[in-house]
């Protein structure tokens, strides 16, 4: 999955792809390295970032859509916003991307609405408290068991409301209220969340658990990134959410030549 952030503030590539014909042009590098899924988000969730209007998200990420909808890979509309799900979902999206694990208001049923006609996807995150507050000294009795037990309770939500448990994957949330020894903590026993019974996915890229860690700024941390992408996969991801989607896919092609 590559990230496309239509924002001037994503803490990784925040003002680079604001303009359609960036954004455009990026995914279609994404594209000829391989990517299978375009996840477009304008809203930035970072530590500390500002909510934008429903308005100001829709102006972002719709024509970016609407060029997208027929380049050959999924899409996926990284939002909160249920508003923009439906509109997203109306365009053509394959998958909704929820940090809030679609506990906003009537995020659940623009997903029921959507799916009698045009199922999707549906990526379910963890997240302590919320963007502006989630660094703020996150505490667990036990990380893995909290958001296997968060994560697991969203799933059965969707579950119990019709929709099928293989269009579900969950997000344990790398970075969305966790200490670096959380992080370490969930990515060393990763395979746990597997265990719940659907796909999971890893979203680490250039996260600053890996700048705490080496010591580099945010675009130096590609080899960690790609380091911790293997190990993600290794531990049972099936979706691993990058910026680096060359260097990502090279990486993955040796691994799965290992497996095989």
């Amino acid at each position: 999955m590559g990230i496309l952030n239509t924002t001037p503030d994503s803490f990784s590539d925040g003002g680079k792809f604001r303009s359609v014909t960036d954004a455009i042009a990026q995914a279609e590098r994404m594209i000829a390295n391989g990517v299978d899924i375009i996840d477009i988000g304008g809203e930035s969730t970072r530590p500390g970032a500002e909510p934008v209007s429903l308005q100001e998200e829709l102006s972002r990420v719709l024509p970016v859509i609407e060029a997208l909808k027929n380049c050959g890979v999924a899409l996926s509309i990284d939002t909160y916003k249920a508003e923009t799900m439906r509109q997203a979902l109306k365009l053509g999206v394959d998958c909704v991307n929820d940090v809030w694990a679609l506990r906003q208001e009537g995020a659940v049923d623009a997903i029921l609405e959507n799916r009698a006609d045009q199922p999707c996807g549906i990526i379910l995150m963890h997240m302590q408290r919320d963007p502006q507050t989630m660094q703020f000294d996150p505490h667990y009795q036990d990380v893995i068991a909290d958001v296997k037990s968060f994560l697991n309770q969203r799933a059965a939500h969707l579950v119990e409301k019709g929709v099928a448990p293989d269009s579900i994957v969950i997000d344990p949330g790398f970075g969305f209220g966790k200490s670096l020894e959380h992080n370490l903590q969930m990515l060393a026993q990763f395979e746990q969340f597997s265990q719940l019974g659907y796909s999971v996915l890893a979203g680490i890229s250039r996260k600053s658990m890996l700048g705490k860690l080496t010591g580099r700024d945010t675009n130096e941390r590609v080899a960690p990134s790609i380091a911790a992408a293997i190990l993600a996969a290794d531990r049972g991801a099936r979706i691993i959410r990058v910026h680096d989607v060359q260097e990502t896919v090279d990486a993955l092609k040796l691994w799965e030549a290992v497996q095989d």
